[in-house]
């Protein structure tokens, strides 16, 4: 398990809206999900991010207490803080390995009732390092099989920028209760005949997630509003031909 210092920095633009403490909490906690800081890696000292980020050592203090606290890292006496390995995550629903399409459209339509603001706010605040992330997280799913664990993550990555630039973490924790609810499709592989084509259904994929990603960077709240409902509306739709497919067949 390594134990070096990262050197990569964290830089919060001075015109952000969100409090100073989210956005240095957010912009770590990115770092340790897309995996820029690994488990054993060693955060920066408390001074070296108080200046790279422009805030004060008691902001980089409570921002530490925040991600000890969701147990992210841990602090060691004269060490310094370290990346922990990811906590497990929260059972939603019995599992999704054991869920029915019919779960997955209902947490689709749950997705419907926040995401779509949860966009819109994105859009308002967003700073130009979340869209770096979306597009981290956009070319990962490029060079990803869409179904393995690695396309899954990169999708789910791309939605946690996307609630990380609301600067509102209860965004985040949203889609972290939901786990890989929030994206099922690795789940449904043995249903996927009844999608059709499988590599026209994740072009329309990504095509919607560029489209959010698009209206997002474009700080056009309404249009990045639209484009998630549609991808959400489009996922929904595209799941519950699983269930009138598998009614016929029944």
């Amino acid at each position: 398990m390594s134990s070096s210092t990262q050197p990569a920095l964290v830089s919060i633009p001075p015109s952000s809206r969100k409090s100073l403490v989210t956005t240095l909490v957010q912009e770590l906690e990115g770092r340790i999900e897309d995996g820029r800081l690994k488990p054993g890696d060693r955060l920066p000292s408390e001074a070296v991010l108080a200046i790279s980020a422009g805030v004060s050592r008691t902001v980089v203090r409570e921002a530490v207490a925040s991600l000890k606290a969701a147990g992210l890292i841990e602090t060691r006496q004269g060490s310094g803080a370290f990346v922990l390995e990811a906590p497990k995550k929260q059972v939603f629903l019995g599992g999704i390995e054991r869920a029915t399409v019919e779960d997955i459209l209902s947490v689709l339509e749950l997705r419907l009732a926040v995401e779509v603001e949860c966009a819109a706010l994105a859009a308002a605040r967003r700073t130009d390092e979340d869209i770096a992330a979306l597009d981290r997280a956009i070319a990962a799913m490029s060079a990803s099989d869409s179904f393995s664990d690695a396309g899954v993550s990169a999708d789910l990555a791309f939605h946690h920028a996307l609630a990380r630039a609301t600067g509102n973490a209860y965004f985040v924790e949203f889609l972290k209760y939901l786990g890989e609810f929030a994206v099922p499709r690795r789940h449904m592989v043995g249903r996927t005949k009844n999608l059709g084509d499988v590599g026209a259904y994740m072009a329309m994929v990504d095509a919607e997630h560029r489209a959010i990603r698009n209206a997002v960077a474009a700080q056009d709240s309404a249009l990045a509003a639209a484009a998630m409902r549609g991808h959400l509306a489009g996922s929904r739709a595209r799941y519950s031909t699983l269930i009138k497919a598998g009614s016929a067949a029944t």
